[in-house]
């Protein structure tokens, strides 16, 4: 491959390796229901856990990396995430299965803001390049319940051990991303083009309030859409493993669809067109029975997906100082948050019905649109160097 595209390639598929880590705990979920008997609201603590930390660890990191490169963390945080899911089936105590699950979400946590300001600049800013790399970790969320289904559904929860391998594939392929750039630790003609715009904090906050929107859609399907499946369509597991792979492979469809579209339209333009689809397809998800569910749940995917590169791309320009804060609270909250929420919903079905728990969701990309109404596209540090070096002197 051409030496510039490398890293971006090692980092997209690495990416690829340690999300397979955020989308294997809500593939488990049902597995921890049948073997283990849990509860819903104890299912979807599990995902609590992987995520509990990480509302607070990657914004915390996104900010230490503003300071630092700290390039070796991505090895490290890779195999911390693969290690804790890897270890989850091996107890039957639910509390050291909380506690591995969280060691998980913490590594995961700690990859994302480093990665996505190394792959910023191993891109140099593009949009196609940005969506590459988000496009590694929703194959990654896509691969989980395949992998998941394939060695739990086989073997049961005692064989979660197996599930390390992608941790180890995703540490050497940081590490050879890391090497296959010229000067990865030292970042300052990169730093230099930051400092030429200035940090616009309310949009940026705007911003984050229509991702936790997006966030709290996400998860919650993640974490009960198989389970949802199953009930409306039937076919036991096999049917939620389907409809939790098609949540995450139309995610990585709309992931590269929405890089192209931005590049044509508009990164503002086509996130509020996304969050407008999704109002829709997460209202079919919820009342329409059947086979056709599976369509709505690939329209839901897409219009949660479609802005996700956009979503990091947007905060990092408008807080150009500070693009590792900007990386972790994009990143961060599009798990995070919406893991704080799901063991409400889990609440709610178990005292009523999933549909029940899962019709507020309806709600939350209408009010993630408005939050959106108001915010300009704001000018990329890149595109101002560039105006900048062509003035004549």
């Amino acid at each position: 491959m051409p030496q510039r595209s490398r890293p971006v390639t090692l980092l997209s598929v690495g990416h690829a390796c340690v999300d397979v880590y955020q989308g294997s705990v809500a593939a488990l979920v049902p597995f921890f229901v049948t073997e283990r008997a849990f509860s819903y609201a104890a299912a979807s603590g599990l995902v609590l856990a992987a995520s509990l930390l990480s509302s607070v660890v990657q914004p915390l990191f996104g900010a230490i990396t503003d300071r630092w490169a700290l390039p070796w963390l991505l090895p490290v945080s890779t195999l911390a995430g693969g290690v804790g899911v890897a270890l989850c089936g091996v107890t039957d105590h639910y509390a050291l299965t909380l506690a591995v699950i969280a060691i998980s979400g913490i590594g995961v946590a700690a990859y994302h803001p480093e990665a996505a300001r190394v792959a910023r600049i191993a891109s140099r800013g593009s949009h196609t390049s940005m969506g590459w790399f988000s496009l590694g970790g929703n194959l990654g969320f896509a691969a989980a319940p395949l992998l998941v289904s394939a060695v739990v559904a086989t073997w049961g929860l005692t064989a979660s051990p197996l599930l390390v391998i992608p941790a180890l594939a995703g540490t050497l392929l940081c590490i050879a991303a890391l090497r296959s750039m010229n000067k990865p630790t030292a970042p300052r003609e990169h730093a230099h083009q930051s400092v030429l715009g200035r940090d616009d904090w309310s949009s940026f906050a705007w911003l984050s309030g229509a991702i936790v929107c997006r966030s709290i859609v996400f998860v919650s399907l993640s974490a009960f859409v198989a389970l949802y499946a199953h009930q409306r369509i039937g076919g036991g597991n096999i049917v939620g493993a389907a409809a939790l792979f098609v949540l995450y492979l139309g995610g990585a469809i709309g992931t590269v669809t929405g890089s192209k579209l931005a590049d044509r339209f508009g990164r503002l333009r086509v996130v509020r067109w996304s969050y407008a689809l999704t109002v829709l397809a997460v209202a079919g998800v919820v009342f329409v029975p059947g086979p056709a569910l599976l369509l709505f749940i690939a329209l839901s995917s897409a219009g949660l997906y479609v802005p996700f590169s956009l979503h990091i791309t947007l905060g990092q320009d408008y807080l150009p100082r500070h693009v590792g804060t900007a990386s972790g609270v994009t990143l961060g909250l599009t798990v995070s948050i919406g893991g704080l929420v799901s063991p409400l919903v889990g609440t709610i079905a178990d005292t009523t019905s999933l549909q029940t728990a899962l019709a507020p969701l309806i709600v939350l990309p209408a009010l993630g649109w408005l939050m959106l109404r108001s915010l300009r596209e704001p000018v990329r540090p890149e595109d101002t160097a560039v105006r900048k070096a062509g003035k004549p002197r």
